[in-house]
């Protein structure tokens, strides 16, 4: 999860952030313009006290629970990415490239980690460490770490699920600190989906044809891999704002264009369970 998702969840329980933050709000902009001076390991730390700063001890349970289910989801998502690069057996990722991109996204996914705990404090949740999770799925991807093609798929549909789940938020940010921030991190995750498409489309068998973006398929799901049907759920769709896209005004749009035009989100109870196939005994809720 992002910083533009942690703002907008918290707003929706919390409709005071915004007054509880806005007399640092001349500090956060300096602390958004200094960033790129900052040592990027530090980043989620100094976020974290600021959070800690606004609420200091009257943190709303509510607020409690949307950030520690945040930090849940991080945990699940930098323990997959850490223990395809430092358990045994490993996927056989290839040296160069493709090994530099996963472990670029197991840091970034590491620095949110670190920012949620640093902004819940003492009331972070319990860690979660590497055995609470089976990326197996319960048997689903029992080769998640024995094969490449495996592994690169369970990663496609971790992705896929994070920029579906947090898509379409920034209005909620619309004249706040974070809203360039929020949008700049958000991208970041969005470019993760599209670089492991890429790779499920250089590496998986049947995968040549899988474009950066979700394509329009008859049930949403573009990957042709049954097991993650929930994670493309209501991909297919061709209507916004109850307007239907193809055909609109006599155009030539197409299904395909008006599906693709467009991300759909993922409810919270829908994201609780894809993760919930990863997490045996601690589950989300």
């Amino acid at each position: 999860m992002n910083i533009l998702n942690v703002i907008e969840e918290i707003e929706k329980v919390d409709g005071e952030i915004y007054e509880r933050l806005n007399p640092r709000r001349k500090a956060m902009k300096d602390f958004f313009n200094v960033g790129k001076k900052v040592a990027v390991a530090s980043l989620p730390l100094a976020l974290g006290s600021m959070f800690q700063k606004a609420y200091g001890q009257t943190t709303p349970t509510a607020v409690v629970d949307v950030l520690n289910f945040a930090l849940s989801l991080e945990y699940l998502e930098y323990h997959f990415y850490n223990r395809a690069l430092t358990g045994t057996p490993a996927p056989p990722i290839p040296a160069g490239a493709p090994l530099a991109a996963i472990t670029t996204i197991r840091n970034h996914e590491d620095a949110h980690v670190k920012l949620l705990a640093g902004a819940l404090g003492a009331s972070a949740r319990p860690v979660l460490v590497q055995s609470d999770f089976d990326f197996t799925a319960g048997g689903a991807f029992a080769d998640v770490f024995t094969n490449y093609q495996t592994f690169l798929k369970v990663a496609l549909a971790f992705e896929d699920t994070g920029v579906r789940a947090y898509k379409g938020q920034a209005g909620v940010l619309n004249r706040s600190p974070f809203l360039t921030t929020a949008l700049q991190i958000h991208g970041v995750e969005a470019r993760h989906a599209a670089h492991l498409r890429q790779m499920v489309a250089a590496n998986v068998t049947g995968a040549s044809g899988l474009k950066p973006w979700i394509a329009y398929t008859a049930n949403g799901n573009d990957t042709g891999i049954a097991a993650v049907d929930a994670v493309y759920a209501g991909e297919q769709l061709t209507t916004q704002a109850t307007i239907n896209i193809v055909g609109i005004n006599g155009s030539a749009v197409t299904q395909t264009h008006a599906s693709e035009s467009f991300d759909e989100p993922l409810t919270r109870a829908q994201v609780v369970a894809i993760a919930n196939q990863f997490i045996p005994i601690k589950k989300l809720s």
